[in-house]
């Protein structure tokens, strides 16, 4: 019985997409996630599904770095990007940062159907569209590869930085010291080869969707 994961923050979407899955692979074992860190815990759970079938924007996603970090977390594990941001350059995007596919939410049951028996036969599915528009630049790419080298922890870290958050704060909200906050603080900076906070966020940025989202950690005491 293949196991799919479905990650999206929209009830109704997830029953919609739910139902285009099990017409096209009846018994399908389906299992949901509604934010991210739950994404991660389903993965972290089931190593050997078959499919993720992910949005791109539902709580604790920041563009394409839960993409690229799920990826670094479980490579033999597909990733299909299920998304309303239909713009060939996003769907670009998530394609190089190795998503297996990408299907637009606006697609109707048959396209969603021929998309997902493509993907489940070892092959990638994404609109053409995707196809003609230039590479992601090797400068994007490069940023997702070092934020591969980030444990999860790390990455957690990095998120709450970009989300405005002093060390103390994070600290609280995951139940460490503070000297451990700047521990990992001081790893993320040498893995991501910057000096600062400020830095690190704005190289993480580089994987956003939209410019206008990142946000400027406040500098530390």
């Amino acid at each position: 019985m293949p196991t799919l994961l479905i990650a999206d923050d929209h009830p109704l979407f997830r029953e919609a997409l739910k139902g285009a899955v099990q017409r096209v692979i009846p018994g399908v074992r389906l299992l949901e996630a509604d934010n991210v860190e739950a994404l991660y815990t389903l993965a972290e759970q089931h190593p050997d599904a078959d499919l993720v079938l992910m949005d791109l924007n539902m709580p604790g996603a920041q563009g394409f770095n839960a993409l690229v970090h799920l990826r670094s977390l479980h490579p033999q594990l597909p990733i299909v990007v299920v998304s309303a941001r239909e713009e060939p350059t996003v769907m670009r995007r998530a394609l190089d940062h190795d998503a297996f596919g990408f299907i637009p939410k606006s697609a109707d049951s048959d396209t969603i159907g021929h998309a997902l028996t493509t993907i489940l036969d070892g092959e990638r599915w994404a609109p053409a569209e995707a196809y003609n528009v230039p590479p992601t630049p090797n400068e994007e790419r490069e940023v997702g590869q070092r934020l591969r080298e980030l444990t999860p922890q790390q990455f957690r870290v990095l998120q709450m930085l970009g989300a405005g958050s002093l060390n103390k704060q994070i600290a609280y909200d995951l139940g460490v010291s503070e000297a451990t906050i700047k521990a990992h603080v001081t790893a993320i900076l040498r893995k991501l080869g910057v000096t600062n906070r400020t830095q690190a966020v704005l190289m993480a940025g580089k994987l956003a969707i939209d410019d206008d989202s990142i946000v400027l950690p406040p500098e530390e005491d």
